[in-house]
């Protein structure tokens, strides 16, 4: 990742790079107010950024990490198949990883 670039801007912009249209803030559940951070839905593929990862950020606190449990169980049992990558790992590999979900 770019440094001073947030990690929700690295993947927007490595996402547009490759030409792969997506959604931010994707709702995935009707019953919930969860969203993904990026979707491809036409892929059923949902792209997490974890944020504050050495800071003791909300998705490394207890109750934090157990809503982020259930948001990505409720995902995976609706069919997503979920990638999660922390900001600061925002590099052309999950390009990689992607791609070869969309079977690219």
């Amino acid at each position: 990742m770019a440094r001073g670039i947030s990690g929700e801007r690295a993947m927007a912009l490595l996402l547009a790079s490759a030409g792969i249209a997506h959604e931010r803030e994707y709702r995935f559940n009707p019953l919930r107010r969860w969203r993904f951070d990026f979707a491809i839905p036409m892929h059923a593929i949902a792209i997490e950024v974890e944020g504050g990862v050495w800071t003791q950020g909300r998705h490394t606190r207890g109750s934090g990490y157990i809503k982020d449990c259930e948001k990505y169980n409720s995902a995976v049992m609706l069919g997503w198949r979920v990638l999660r990558y922390p900001a600061t790992e925002i590099t052309a590999h999950c390009l990689d990883d992607i791609k070869q979900l969309m079977g690219k």
